[in-house]
């Protein structure tokens, strides 16, 4: 059967690029991979190895032998084309722009050198949706930084199956990062690939555009999704959903996205998997590098410059991801604090928050790959990190700056009193409604002049008013008060637990093939293993294995799991006993021949009481096997009773009357026991009792204290009513005596910017409420003068006033005087501009004038 093709280039479709990386064993891998591809497939296969710098590559020569497609060595500025492989040269990185490879020199000819990462972030930033990153055999885990750049972006992560690895370390790597789409043996790959790529019609440019039935089908697999685990993904952009749901339908080979609905609905496991892909975190250590070092030497010393000693600063990261951005924040603000040697000691609280439980499980171990040395450099790595067999790990220092939550950033409420938010590449992916929700919440959640940090595509859109920008295209912003009006926030009111709600049961066909092994073994355990329940030191139940209703029951009331209350008649006493015995003796305690009444009879059972000490995590714990004792033939329904001989009888009494006596006997030293540990009780009771009552005394105490100052503070409150009220009273006053003096008044703070005006300034300056606290000079006039600004900077400079007759355009005259702004304690604190209207007079001026011109 003929593998599956993508549609071919000719019917307007951009063709994908493959990116192929491998390491040690790579040409075994290379070689069934080309095989396996057929010669017209539509796909260009770019080959990533590492080589050794000093030797020519003789790849593409070896490659040939096993593949139609031409082979090629990568030329500076190479296009790309389908249907032909390129492998990259000795000692050269690559790059992808336009489609067009770039060959760059390393950084380091020796050493940890990345290339597969360096080629797959470039491959994954030009291709996006359309790239696909293959990882095949090699040691190490360059790769995977890589695959999660090119995952970021909606596009194909294959790996190699570490069990057909030459080396499975690369390919290992991949995997447990959760990073890899499809996973399979090399020959395999190409074939699965094709298929994926003839279901998932994603390399039309631009983004789909979704009709009714479309949307339909998606607000379906929303709810669903919300059902599943808890969170509502309706404000997120609805083609960003539909192309990370286009993936999941190619790895599915399913056409249609009803069917897709259809297929989510049957495997809730396939909910958490798509629950996953959308929230793949786009985050490195110190992403846009000029934003941290702006961050570090401008805004950071502002924060804390002024600061009282011991203080800290809170910080939130929403959208954490697996902690990078966090940790990067911590490190940043290492390097400032030392790079200012505050007095006092200064520390950062950093709040780290996601949707992903994985992902902060990652994040709390501090745990990273060798890779990260592409984005940090070689001082911050001795400095920050403690180098591992496998990777870096924070150092402690900056893992205690940090503080992993779950959170919905939508649902939940925010963290508050805030010096930093940082929330880069997130809005993004939320719709405009959405972003006018979050921002003003931004705001509400920072402190006056807090710091806020978007990414490089995000920005505060209509919110200028909340956020000003710092500097050029940083993306970096500043809390702005608000003086004329307040934002009104859509402050979260739901609390929504992070843990996710209970899924239905999941057939086990469903998740995997059938296994004959386990089947069998599951019957047995069901069918033959003894009834077993794993209880702790009080006797409640932790576990349950097989069939225990025989032995078991619940009791009536409230439900109790408890085992001495779930015990069967005949069971208790002896569970009692042998629970009191077992952790005071090394060998299992037996106890046999039980009588135990059943539904409408009884049965004999033994009971053996084992305390477990290994594995660790069971330490402490008992394990409590019933096994049914076989029935005897003369017990058996449906038969005569024969005569019991009268020594059998007397047997059987002896055994209960033993029985009863050690059950008397563990019942005294259990009283005894109880007797002293009661008394003890009682002394420590006794004890407290004081304490308490020493407590109650400090408690009356304090009463009459917070009583006192309590008076105090009605006091001091309704001196200061008073204070208010004559203050009132003083600025109604002030008011009505300047509104009826008719002359124009404008009060200026030292920096010439709006105090306060009278009724009658509006009428010769444009001025409303709103513009108070704005300079003067952005203010219009009708005056027909230019050098009122310059005039008050020199009444502040001189303290002389300045008295000019100005006229405006409309004919009018006023009288002009600049004065100094005195306080109560003989303070400049401003300028004070009067404007007398003098226009009659200067009419009757004119008039006289022109009476005496006439009368000469």
């Amino acid at each position: 059967m003929p593998l599956p093709t993508p549609p071919a280039e000719s019917a307007g479709l951009i063709f994908p690029i493959v990116g192929l990386g491998a390491s040690a064993g790579g040409l075994e891998a290379l070689e069934q991979f080309l095989k396996a591809v057929p010669e017209k497939s539509g796909l260009a296969f770019v080959i990533v190895q590492h080589l050794d710098p000093e030797h020519e590559c003789i790849m593409p020569e070896l490659l040939q032998r096993g593949t139609p497609m031409k082979v090629i060595q990568v030329t500076d500025r190479m296009p790309v084309k389908p249907d032909c492989v390129y492998v990259i040269p000795p000692n050269k990185d690559m790059s992808l722009l336009h489609g067009v490879l770039h060959l760059l020199e390393p950084t380091a000819r020796r050493g940890l050198r990345l290339p597969i990462d360096f080629f797959f972030r470039s491959l994954a930033a030009d291709q996006r949706e359309r790239s696909v990153g293959v990882i095949l055999s090699g040691m190490g885990s360059d790769g995977m930084l890589g695959l999660k750049a090119i995952k970021e972006q909606a596009g194909l992560a294959l790996v190699q199956d570490p069990a057909t690895a030459k080396f499975d370390g690369m390919p290992r790597s991949a995997i447990d990062a959760g990073l890899a789409d499809i996973v399979a043996a090399a020959g395999e790959l190409p074939g699965k690939l094709l298929q994926y790529l003839h279901h998932a019609p994603i390399f039309t440019p631009g983004d789909p555009a979704l009709d009714g039935g479309t949307q339909s089908h998606l607000e379906k697999i929303i709810i669903l999704l919300r059902s599943r685990t808890g969170h509502d993904f309706s404000l997120y952009k609805p083609n960003t959903l539909y192309r990370r749901i286009e993936r999941r339908m190619g790895l599915h080979q399913i056409p249609k996205i009803g069917t897709y609905v259809h297929y989510l609905r049957e495997n809730p496991q396939e909910a958490e998997l798509l629950f996953k892909e959308l929230l793949i975190g786009v985050t490195s250590f110190f992403r846009d590098p000029a934003v941290w070092d702006m961050l570090r030497d401008e805004l950071l010393p502002s924060l804390l410059a002024g600061r009282e000693p011991r203080h800290t600063l809170r910080a939130w990261v929403p959208g954490c991801s697996t902690g990078e951005e966090a940790y990067s924040l911590g490190m940043v603000f290492k390097e400032a604090v030392e790079k200012l040697k505050p007095r006092s000691n200064l520390t950062l609280q950093i709040f780290a928050t996601d949707l992903d439980q994985d992902a902060m499980e990652k994040a709390r171990a501090g745990f990273f790959p060798l890779n990260i040395s592409a984005d940090v450099s070689p001082e911050r790595l001795n400095r920050f990190f403690h180098k591992e067999e496998h990777g870096y790990r924070v150092a402690k220092e900056i893992r205690e700056l940090v503080i992993f939550a779950p959170q919905n950033l939508i649902m939940d409420p925010p963290f508050t009193k805030l010096d930093i938010l940082s929330c880069r590449n997130l809005l993004i992916y939320f719709t405009p409604e959405l972003q006018k929700r979050l921002l003003p919440l931004f705001h509400y959640s920072l402190n006056p002049a807090g710091v806020l940090m978007l990414g490089s595509a995000e920005s505060v859109g209509s919110f200028s008013h909340l956020f000003a920008p710092v500097k050029g295209k940083s993306r970096l912003f500043r809390r702005q008060e608000i003086v004329p009006h307040s934002v009104p926030v859509d402050f979260p009111s739901t609390f929504v637990s992070s843990s996710k709600p209970m899924a239905e049961p999941v057939k086990k066909s469903a998740l995997s093939p059938v296994n004959l092994q386990e089947l069998a073994e599951q019957w047995l355990l069901q069918n033959h293993a003894p009834a077993a329940v794993l209880v702790n030191a009080q006797g409640d139940i932790l576990f349950v294995s097989g069939r225990t209703g025989r032995f078991l029951e619940p009791a009536a009331g409230k439900a109790n799991w408890n085992i001495f209350v779930m015990a069967r008649e005949g069971l208790r006493h002896a569970l009692t006993d042998a629970l009191a015995r077992a952790p005071r003796q090394a060998e299992p305690v037996a106890v046999r021949g039980l009588k135990v009444g059943t539904n409408g009879g009884t049965a004999v059972v033994d009971v053996t009481v084992r305390m477990l000490t290994l594995p660790e995590a069971l330490r402490g714990l008992a394990m409590i096997v019933f096994t049914e004792a076989p029935v005897s033939k003369a017990a058996r329904p449906g038969r005569a009773a024969k005569p019991v001989p009268e020594s059998v009888r007397m047997r059987e009494l002896e055994r209960e009357l033993q029985s009863a006596r050690e059950d008397a006997q563990s019942t005294r030293e259990e009283m005894q026991t109880s007797q002293e540990e009661l008394k003890s009780m009682n002394e420590e009771l006794q004890s407290t009792n004081e304490e308490l009552q020493s407590t109650n005394e400090e408690l009356t105490t304090s009463k009459e204290e917070m009583q006192s100052l309590n008076e105090e503070l009605q006091t001091v409150n309704a001196e200061l009513q008073a204070k208010v009220d004559e203050l009132s009273t003083a600025s109604n006053d002030m008011k009505n005596l300047l509104n009826s003096t008719q002359i124009a008044t404008l009060f200026l703070d030292s920096t010439l910017r709006v105090r306060r005006f009278t009724e009658q300034a509006t009428k010769l300056i444009k001025l409303i409420p709103g513009d108070v606290g704005r300079p003067i000079t952005d203010l219009a006039s009708d005056l027909l003068y230019s050098n009122l600004s310059a005039d008050a900077q020199e009444v502040l400079r001189t303290l002389m006033p300045v008295e000019k007759n100005l006229a405006t355009g409309d004919g009018r005259w006023f009288t002009m005087r600049l004065m100094p702004y005195r306080t109560v304690d003989n303070r400049i604190d401003g300028v004070v501009i009067t404007f007398n209207d003098i226009t009659a007079a200067k009419k009757m001026e004119a008039e006289l004038r022109g009476r005496k011109k006439g009368e000469e």
